[in-house]
């Protein structure tokens, strides 16, 4: 009874971000028809028709054809499964391994977290987006490469924020009663103070998967990510940018989506934020 009014009280609060709700429906219509690409174009993505080569958006062809009069509209689904796939499993990966770096760092400071913290210092020196591309480069273009790319340049900056966070809770009460009844580090660690900070980590999700979608599409576009046919929105982008002056609507449509998605994560994270944000129960 308790869970249900908890979650009652949390949809109220998400709600009232009007954008949030927005980014919310978008994305959950997006996903669906990411999950459904199958039945709602089962002939799949790549299939080619010459004589249909750069026909404007029209009925039969809501987003247009490309150069091989391929429709824009089918490849836009089968895009939104591999961007957002790539964004979350980006994210999952990049965040288990930041949490557990940032928690060791945290919960034992001293010595480990000096060591902990310099390597992720070298890596936060470098930009991000540069950090990929360098390590694209390295382990070669396609996707299962880029996953890992992305996975390892998002390591350095979750893992400073979770170590902040388990150092503002480690020295409090339930803690300290932990350790008297002689629960193992590792227990407190993950079976404590990890709960207590999970708000924070999934607002720092949505914005994860927002950055690796964001990140996925300019690697794909740099020709490091995703390779021709696969529909990836920055591969899509990049084969329509020579075509932009002509046929605008091969970047536009691309761009949009890329836009709209990552808006809506962001604005996803912001309710969230503000629903979890402890300082607002009881409002």
């Amino acid at each position: 009874m308790k869970r249900s009014s908890d979650l009652i009280r949390f949809w109220h609060r998400f709600r009232k971000n009007r954008l949030a709700v927005f980014g919310l429906c978008f994305l959950t219509l997006l996903v669906i028809m990411a999950l459904l690409a199958n039945v709602i174009a089962p002939e799949g993505y790549d299939v080619q028709n010459p004589t249909l080569q750069y026909q404007s958006p029209s009925f039969e062809h809501p987003m247009g054809t490309d150069y091989l009069g391929r429709d824009n509209f089918v490849r836009m689904i089968y895009g939104a499964r591999i961007s957002l796939s790539i964004g979350v499993v980006t994210t999952v990966v990049g965040t288990a391994i930041a949490v557990f770096i940032g928690m060791m760092a945290g919960f034992y400071g001293g010595k480990t977290d000096n060591i902990l913290m310099r390597i992720m210092d070298v890596f936060l020196s470098i930009p991000s987006i540069l950090l990929s591309i360098v390590l694209a480069a390295v382990f070669g273009g396609g996707v299962i490469p880029m996953i890992l790319a992305l996975s390892l340049g998002a390591i350095p900056g979750v893992s400073r924020l979770v170590r902040a966070m388990v150092i503002a809770e480690r020295d409090k009460e339930y803690i300290e009663v932990a350790r008297t009844s002689r629960a193992s580090d590792l227990r407190i660690m993950f079976r404590y103070i990890l709960p207590n900070i999970s708000s924070s980590l999934i607002v720092l999700f949505t914005m994860g998967v927002a950055g690796g979608i964001l990140n996925a599409s300019t690697l794909s576009f740099l020709g490091m990510g995703a390779q021709a046919p696969m529909p990836e929105w920055g591969k899509m982008l990049a084969e329509g940018r020579n075509y932009i002056r002509y046929y605008p609507y091969l970047v536009v449509a691309p761009g949009v989506m890329i836009m709209l998605t990552v808006f809506s994560l962001n604005m996803i994270g912001d309710g969230l934020r503000d629903a979890l944000d402890p300082r607002l129960k009881g409002r």
